[in-house]
């Protein structure tokens, strides 16, 4: 397999001083790097899932190819205020206060089985916001699926014992 995290920039102090921010718009432009990128994110669902999760807002753009490959749908979890229909709402906390995510009411199907789909796995608070949101929607979470995982922040233990796949560890 392609070597992946060539294709991943660091950009130091980005949002903010001391963060290092993991950038894959690199691996995105690079056509056999993102095939290569969605398909083993993908290999261990096919056929477990009907409905793929993207997370605002790289998480579109991976879900929504991770939903193409594995001939699925997509839905999706935006911050609050960006979807123009009736909305569950799940807060999560912030280092700082805290934020939330919301999903249309009917994204999902009672039954529907998920794949959530993120760029990255930090904290995993978005992540566990985003499983709360599907469970009010009355799918189940198959798994939770990162091109990358920050191990050191313990996403995971988040996640509520959740299967979680990440192509890359930092």
């Amino acid at each position: 397999m392609t070597d992946l995290k060539r294709h991943i920039r660091d950009i130091p102090d980005f949002p903010k001083p001391g963060i290092v921010f993991k950038d894959i718009t690199p691996l995105l432009s690079d056509a056999g790097a993102f095939r290569a990128a969605i398909d083993a994110l993908i290999a261990p669902y096919r056929g477990r899932v009907d409905m793929v999760l993207g997370i605002e807002s790289r998480g579109f753009i991976v879900g929504s190819a991770a939903a193409y490959a594995l001939g699925t749908g997509i839905a999706v979890v935006r911050k609050p205020g960006k979807l123009p229909y009736r909305t569950h709402r799940a807060d999560y906390a912030l280092e700082y206060g805290t934020d939330g995510l919301e999903i249309h009411h009917d994204a999902l199907g009672s039954g529907h089985r998920v794949l959530l789909v993120d760029d990255l796995l930090a904290t995993g608070g978005t992540a566990r916001a985003a499983i709360e949101l599907v469970e009010r929607c009355g799918g189940q979470v198959v798994a939770c699926a990162f091109l990358i995982e920050l191990g050191f922040l313990d996403g995971r233990a988040r996640l509520g014992g959740h299967e979680v796949h990440a192509l890359m560890g930092y």
